[in-house]
């Protein structure tokens, strides 16, 4: 029987399959994801262009070398239509914090299977979400008590932890939001008997 593989390194997404009651392995598809986005919005892709892209590239490539389910994911803020990557330090979260707080942004959250080097169904799911007008010693609290963890995760927040505090609206997909579109991918993989129905 056919196992499900997600590509992908990232803990918000092992987490969302692992409560969900999934058996995977996981595999580093090793995309270059800088040269990558480059490319495409240089050829004029949108953020969700790009999310659904490298969630594509993720999936064929691993697919390409296993019989399984390959599991591709990926996910994009767009803030004022700019495509925004993670934060690399926390002076650079910080100033990203700063330029959210009080203002809506876009998740793109994209989610590809691939079977035998081909896509073979995906999802992008976009949540809106709108921070607070929080103060400066807020702001250096939270960094302070997230630490490294800022940086995991492109919106500097965690939903799941204490970057829920940051907002004031949260329209869409939760699992989405973690990084991670869910029940669509859980139906297909009913659909093809790798979980019971």
């Amino acid at each position: 029987m056919a196992k499900v593989v997600l590509a992908s390194k990232s803990a918000a997404r092992r987490a969302v399959l692992e409560g969900a009651g999934v058996p995977f392995e996981t595999a580093v598809a090793g995309v270059d994801e800088d040269a990558v986005k480059t490319s495409l919005l240089a050829e004029g892709a949108t953020p969700r262009d790009v999310a659904d892209a490298l969630a594509e590239l993720k999936a064929i490539r691993i697919s390409r070398t296993r019989p399984d389910f390959v599991v591709g994911a990926d996910q994009t803020l767009e803030f004022e239509g700019k495509l925004y990557d993670k934060a690399g330090t926390l002076d650079e979260a910080r100033e990203r914090l700063k330029a959210l707080r009080g203002k809506p942004h876009k998740l793109h959250s994209a989610v590809v299977v691939a079977k035998d080097g081909a896509p073979i169904w995906r999802e992008v799911v976009t949540a809106k979400l709108t921070m607070r007008d929080f103060s400066d010693a807020f702001l250096e609290d939270y960094l302070a008590q997230e630490g490294d963890e800022a940086l995991g995760s492109v919106g500097c927040y965690r939903l799941e932890g204490p970057g829920a505090q940051l907002f004031a609206k949260i329209e869409g997909d939760y699992f989405a939001i973690l990084g991670l579109p869910l029940l669509g991918l859980l139906d297909l993989l009913r659909q093809h008997r790798v979980l019971a129905s």
